[in-house]
């Protein structure tokens, strides 16, 4: 966030912290114009930018084509002379996460790392115990000299939402040093928001639903452009409750938000509105489209309990203006233990301590999620009893051999032992993300992502006379306030859609971690009837019935999609290997070959 608009605590500052709070109606057109036109500018102003960092070049249609990794970061960083201002991460890459360049590219990652990788790395030192043996010390078990452990476990407590809210119970040191970085971490005063661990964001939506009073005829309204597990749980328990459900549309083919019909939704009905929960990301998570902190003012200004989700944020993006004025309701997000690496761990739901009276006592919502964070199992007692057997096995046959000799054990010693973890308890990675802030890492973001999609709609099928694109992206193309997700899909020479879960088989081949979803809650003008047919596909999916086991087939229409979501720790080499990857599909016979490849290794044959 620009730093001159924290002091304005009175008006938000919307140029260049988020988006502006301003829909594009004709009454508010004249009020924002200068702050649209310098948004506008900076926006030409990072196209131009982005195109320059492939000139000469336009097109590409082969992957040999492509300049090679030293040149293109060349032209990169002409480009973007700033993104040398960011080199603060790349430091930190080296010397704590160096296994993100030695594994697989990760672009399937969401969330925030409480832990570094080195962190995780416990190296173990050695303690020398005299004991009597030397020449029988092979005989010993082995041990790890340096062993992963967690820093903490996961219990899971029978409880239900408002109880837990209300009357809590023993928070362990453990609990309360984590409670309290993160929401240093995140800006939220413990005077405001109750803190609650879950074990995941599908369990935070499905407490959030059953606990809150929707009453009769109440209604949920959420903002997605894309099927979501977490949102599904959360549309179930509403209907059970007799709720009523709508969700934002979104136009093609940017797939940004109908607003006229957005704002016809929140605003109707004010008068007669039961108790209603609005669900809002900052970020879709699927195409990196960005949403402003308006609809949530609307929203909140409309009589509804705002939930908002950050789990698609960037780090310290929610250290900003619009979160400490605008103060939903609930607020829930995810932490995992090591980015890139073992990524279980838990999430947080926030909870307006004004707001409790929103939620009742609900037996649907006892034991679904709420977790304590307990510390770990100590494996250095496993290890303790080992050598203590071992031991007094060799001082027992040494009697019965009359023998005295010597020998020296290696003792593997945790750094952290269980009765001091809780105290010496560090957020590695939160620390990272505070020392780098918020400019830093959103600077860096937006060049990367702007750079990957412009290189992405640099690929062309060669001999085509209407120059069809290899890949097609769904949503924001070059845009300074996208997100860090883009969503694609690559398209044949003929141009037919290479199925999604194929394309992320072949890149984790290649060890590039790739995701696929699903776009859903399009709006078609009727002048894009045909393409309307041509875009869309129909799936079927099971959810919930009434009953306890009975479930149903629901079919919906979207567009499956692959996806990669570039992290805070990603760098200029990652993207080039996917623009490398991808590049690939070039050539028409590139499936065919890999195929015929993983069966020259004996390895299975996937289909295709």
């Amino acid at each position: 966030m620009n730093r001159s608009c924290a002091g304005e605590a009175s008006q938000p500052c919307f140029n260049g912290c988020f988006l502006s709070p301003l829909l594009p109606s004709k009454d508010s057109h004249n009020s924002s114009k200068s702050r649209v036109n310098n948004a506008t500018g900076s926006n030409y102003d990072l196209i131009a930018a982005t195109s320059s960092t492939l000139h000469p070049y336009t097109h590409f249609t082969s992957h040999e084509s492509l300049p090679s990794l030293h040149e293109s970061y060349i032209n990169f960083i002409k480009g973007f002379p700033q993104f040398s201002t960011t080199s603060r991460v790349d430091q930190i890459r080296a010397q704590e996460y160096h296994h993100l360049n030695i594994s697989n590219t990760c672009f399937d990652y969401t969330g925030y790392g409480l832990f570094s990788y080195a962190q995780q790395q416990r190296s173990c030192p050695t303690t020398s115990i005299a004991s009597s043996s030397s020449s029988s010390s092979s005989s010993l078990p082995s041990l790890p000299y340096s062993n992963i452990e967690p820093s903490f476990d996961i219990s899971y407590k029978t409880v239900n939402l408002q109880s837990q809210i209300l009357y809590g119970g023993h928070e362990s040191e453990l609990e309360s040093r984590i409670t309290k970085r993160i929401m240093a971490f995140m800006n939220i005063s413990e005077e405001d928001y109750t803190l609650v661990f879950i074990a995941n964001e599908v369990s935070a939506f499905k407490l959030v639903a059953d606990s809150f009073k929707f009453q009769s005829n109440g209604e949920l309204l959420t903002v997605y452009d894309h099927k979501s597990e977490a949102l599904d749980m959360m549309n179930e328990s509403c209907k059970k409750q007799g709720g009523n459900i709508s969700s934002a549309e979104f136009t093609w083919p940017n797939l940004e938000i109908e607003w006229r019909k957005l704002k016809k939704m929140i605003m109707s009905g004010r008068e007669k509105r039961k108790r209603g929960l609005f669900v809002f990301p900052l970020h879709s998570r699927v195409t990196g489209a960005s949403y402003s902190y308006f609809w949530m003012s609307m929203a909140k200004q409309n009589g509804w309990f705002v939930l908002l989700d950050l789990c698609a944020s960037k780090p310290k993006e929610m250290d900003t203006l619009g979160m400490s004025l605008f103060k939903p309701d609930f607020i829930v997000c995810s932490f995992f233990k090591v980015f890139g690496e073992n990524p279980s761990g838990f999430g947080c739901l926030f909870v307006k301590k004004s707001s409790i009276s929103a939620l009742e006592d609900s037996g649907n919502a006892t034991s679904i999620g709420i977790v304590s964070l307990v510390p770990a199992f100590k494996q250095s007692q496993l290890h303790e009893k080992v050598i203590t057997e071992t031991s007094q096995q060799h001082e027992n046959e040494e009697v019965s051999k009359g023998e005295s000799i010597s020998e020296i054990v290696e003792l593997c010693i945790p750094l952290y032992s269980s009765s001091s973890r809780s105290l010496d308890f560090d957020c590695r990675g939160l620390d990272h993300a505070d020392s780098v802030g918020l400019m830093v890492i959103s600077t860096r973001v937006r060049y990367l992502i702007n750079w990957l999609v412009n290189a992405l709609m640099s690929l062309q099928h060669p001999h085509n006379e209407n120059r069809l694109s290899l890949i097609r992206i769904y949503g924001p193309k070059l845009n300074s306030h996208r997100g860090h997700t883009v969503a694609f899909n690559i398209f044949d020479w003929k141009g037919e859609k290479i199925d999604p879960a194929l394309v992320q088989k072949l890149a984790d081949r290649n060890n590039i971690s790739l995701s696929c979803s699903f776009l859903k809650n399009m709006r078609f003008l009727d002048k894009n009837e045909l393409e309307k047919q041509r875009a869309l596909e129909t799936r079927a999916s099971e959810v919930e019935g009434l009953g306890l086991s009975k479930k149903k087939c629901r079919k919906e229409s979207g567009i499956f999609v692959v996806t990669a979501a570039l992290g805070f720790l990603t760098n200029f080499e990652d993207i080039y290997r996917l623009w490398a990857f991808l590049s690939r599909f070039l050539d028409a016979d590139f499936v065919e070959k890999e195929r015929w490849r993983y069966m020259a290794l004996n390895q299975n044959t996937i289909e295709v």
